[in-house]
């Protein structure tokens, strides 16, 4: 375990070192009010090309880089990290990961993230001007199942939405695609002034942008783990993410035959129910609070909102003995602390403001990659079918966004349209849990395939990323992976140190990715 004095030392010398010249950029304090950190860290700008399609465009782009430096010397060099969304801030959420990705990365490099375009201050999204627009702009944002006129009512949104954005955001919603993000990353190597190469850590969408540069760049590819894998080409290429949510039954399943396994842990599990009527127990709830809402003090739980906290609960293993606490509470009518457990449950420090940008950057940055247009309803209802039959527990959260996207009014000036086959100068790491409801370990296998001597790390776990599992094999292999740029034997699978249910906690209290879905409800019921 390093010192704090020997991290702070560490700090002050890579404020005040210079490599001779000028370096492109300055690093120096960084501004506590809009980040902060456990670990030390310093911060800087780099001017990049605002249009990378217009080389002859003097117009620039500011990126507002987070460093944690390394804490041993000499670096071997910077590791970029993008933590998914696509929307969620780079330097906020290395700031809350920097000490435990210090100890993944061995402490040898330097931790770098930034806001992506249409996140933070790198010309952030936004399709409203007041704070009325903006709850408009959320406020038909509901479950696809919570009425036989939902499907209608998001449509309708959907195209409000996409007018709204638009009018707002013509001028710059066509910048803040994935390509024009995979050449920032290399313009940050290259300012770097280092080896002229890309260490990357790429989380959920952080994998399709990391998928990406390595398809453009192949050749500047040193060290890359893609980690909770996205399907690249549905992203861009399909009307909705199918794949991303082949696992999500499984793992909702999961937490039921956990629950059953320590049951002294789970009180849902004390009645001797076995798992699958459990799962069916909460499946007749989730319907029964549709058409009879339960109030909890200023909290009415709805399907939506239920369902929701189900949804978010499921990005990591460590919510589920509050989850089937609360759903237990709600099963026997015994709501008297409901109410304190449901705030526990989905209470984390986002605003109501952080909740809406994050929805926005979403819509802005997705919509603007995604190629197909859907030009009616009716044409748009085999994709919901289709979300539908992939997944009971995901298919109706997930309609809002390609709804919008479908009628999507921009498009990015540059989209990846190559088929993700590369030969990179050194080999990807890719991870993949088997219980990830988020992103499935099928996508990282199918993705892997196009990658010459790439490899799978299988994490025979639940929760979405290897953030979500506490793994002492996963930390071997990703600490000797950036150490001595060695692969898992094709084939390896990591375990979990602990169950589900246990007092083990996971690498992180709350991870990076805020559920949509969740922080929208949130926002609703004013929790």
């Amino acid at each position: 375990m390093f010192s704090i004095r020997s991290i702070l030392q560490v700090v002050f010398a890579a404020v005040s070192t210079s490599t001779g010249g000028s370096p492109r950029i300055q690093w120096g304090l960084c501004n506590t009010t809009e980040v902060n950190s456990t670990a030390p860290i310093v911060c800087g700008n780099l001017a990049v090309p605002l249009d990378y399609t217009e080389p002859s465009s003097n117009s620039t782009l500011t990126l507002q880089l987070l460093k944690v430096p390394a804490i041993l010397q000499p670096s071997k060099g910077s590791i970029l990290f993008n933590f998914g969304g696509p929307g969620a801030p780079g330097r906020e959420s290395l700031g809350l990961l920097g000490p435990a990705l210090l100890a993944f990365t061995g402490g040898y490099h330097d931790l770098i993230a930034f806001d992506p375009r249409g996140t933070g201050n790198t010309i952030p999204f936004s399709c409203t001007d007041n704070e009325d627009d903006t709850a408009n702009l959320l406020y038909d944002i509901i479950l696809g199942n919570s009425s036989d006129v939902a499907l209608g009512r998001l449509w309708a949104r959907g195209a409000i939405n996409a007018g709204l954005c638009f009018q707002k955001s013509n001028a710059t919603g066509n910048l803040i695609g994935t390509a024009f993000g995979a050449r920032d990353l290399i313009s940050v190597v290259d300012a770097l002034d280092e080896d002229g190469m890309l260490r990357y850590w790429g989380f959920s969408y952080g994998t399709t942008l990391g998928a990406t540069v390595a398809s453009m760049f192949p050749e500047r590819i040193d060290k890359m783990i893609l980690d909770g894998v996205q399907n690249p080409r549905q992203y861009y290429h399909s009307p909705a993410d199918f794949e991303e949510w082949s696992s999500s039954d499984k793992e909702f399943s999961g937490i039921f035959s956990s629950c059953v396994a320590s049951p002294d842990s789970c009180p849902l599990a004390r009645g001797n129910a076995t798992a699958a009527e459990l799962e069916q127990a909460v499946w007749n709830l989730l319907d029964t609070v549709k058409y009879h809402p339960i109030p909890l003090g200023r909290i009415m739980v709805d399907y939506d909102l239920l369902k929701a906290v189900i949804v978010q609960s499921m990005y990591s293993t460590y919510y589920w003995p509050l989850l089937t606490k609360f759903l237990h509470m709600l099963l026997t009518s015994d709501t008297k602390d409901a109410l304190a457990v449901l705030i526990e449950l989905v209470g984390d420090t986002t605003t109501p403001e952080e909740s809406k940008q994050l929805f926005m950057s979403v819509m802005g940055i997705h919509c603007a990659d995604r190629t197909v247009r859907v030009s009616n309803f009716d044409d748009f209802l085999p994709v919901v079918d289709q979300l539908y039959n992939t997944s009971k527990i995901f298919g109706d959260v997930t309609p809002a966004i390609s709804m919008i996207c479908a009628q999507w009014k921009m498009k990015a000036k540059e989209v990846y349209m190559g088929n993700f086959q590369a030969n990179t100068k050194k080999p990807v790491l890719f991870i993949g849990n088997t219980g990830d409801g988020f992103t499935p370990l099928a996508s990282a296998y199918n993705v892997s395939s196009g990658f010459k001597d790439s490899v799978v790390l299988e994490v025979d776990g639940y929760g979405h990323s290897s953030l979500a599992v506490t793994s002492t094999c996963i930390y071997n292999h990703v600490t000797e992976y950036w150490s001595t740029g060695t692969l898992p034997t094709p084939g390896t699978v990591c375990h979990p140190n602990a169950p589900p249910f246990s007092s083990t906690p996971t690498l992180v209290k709350r991870d990076a990715f805020d559920d949509i879905s969740g922080a929208l409800r949130k926002e609703f019921r004013h929790i």
